[in-house]
């Protein structure tokens, strides 16, 4: 698609956002408080589709997602806070500001580099965040939250020396946790998890794995054995209750081969 098909897509686009606040009940009504947990659900299935590697849903929830973006700014044109242009204009800055080794002089040899300067830019912006840490978001799932803190922190150049060197922080939490068990103190016990939990999200990041998208696929990979252990047991007409735990195993590594 040609520069000006795409100018011309979007265009239709806030025309069609335009009608629709002026003319439908529903979109009529909508505030940002109304659409933010439609907001949430949007990127989730987006998330989801990510996972999935489909380009046609990807697509799909991407304009899902774009709506919502033309819906704020429409509602911050009325308000006479900000349009669409605003929103666009102020990220063509930040997007200028933040990239020196191409709109401007810096030199930088790998993407570690452009990730530390990017950080570093972000601190010195005005009205930025003036922590490090500021600016990750409060309501982010906490294994999201804790990835995101530590590429903050690396950001910085507060991280391992050598990548290996986490493994000795994931044993130390473990064996912390194994004599809180020991003891019985279930608040201690909450927080040596949370420790080790916290190193392992480290450990994955430092060896290239999003510790969200690892989880996720276990995740789908459990449900979709437990699902064959399920189904298999409903045709032979029994229930799972009354499977001994060794019969069930028997069935889940069925599951394991099966496609």
């Amino acid at each position: 698609m040609k520069m000006h098909e795409k100018k011309e897509a979007f265009g239709r686009l806030l025309k069609i956002m335009d009608e629709l606040r002026e003319k439908c009940p529903w979109d009529r009504k909508q505030t940002n408080e109304s659409l933010r947990t439609l907001t949430i659900e949007e990127t989730y299935e987006l998330a989801d589709a990510i996972i999935e590697n489909s380009d046609e849903a990807i697509k799909k929830e991407l304009g899902d997602l774009l709506l919502h973006i033309v819906f704020y700014a429409k509602i911050g044109e009325e308000k006479g806070t900000f349009t669409i242009e605003d929103v666009i204009e102020s990220l063509i800055e930040k997007l200028i500001y933040r990239h020196p080794h191409i709109f401007g002089e810096t030199k930088v040899k790998s993407a570690t580099e452009v990730e530390q300067n990017w950080e570093q830019l972000k601190l010195k912006e005005k009205n930025g965040n003036r922590s490090v840490l500021a600016g990750v978001p409060k309501s982010l799932p906490a294994m999201v939250k804790a990835n995101r803190i530590q590429d903050k922190a690396r950001g910085v150049g507060f991280d391992w020396e050598h990548r290996d060197q986490v493994w000795e922080k994931v044993q130390e939490e473990l064996a912390e946790l194994k004599d809180e068990m020991l003891k019985g103190r279930q608040d201690a016990i909450e927080d040596e998890f949370g420790d080790l939990f916290f190193s392992l999200i480290n450990a994955a990041r430092l060896y290239g794995v999003n510790p969200e998208n690892a989880l996720e696929r276990t995740n789908h990979k459990f449900i979709k054995r437990f699902n064959y252990l399920e189904q298999k047991t409903i045709k032979q007409g029994i229930n799972l209750k009354d499977l001994t735990l060794a019969q069930m195993d028997e069935i889940w590594n069925e599951a394991k081969t099966a496609k």
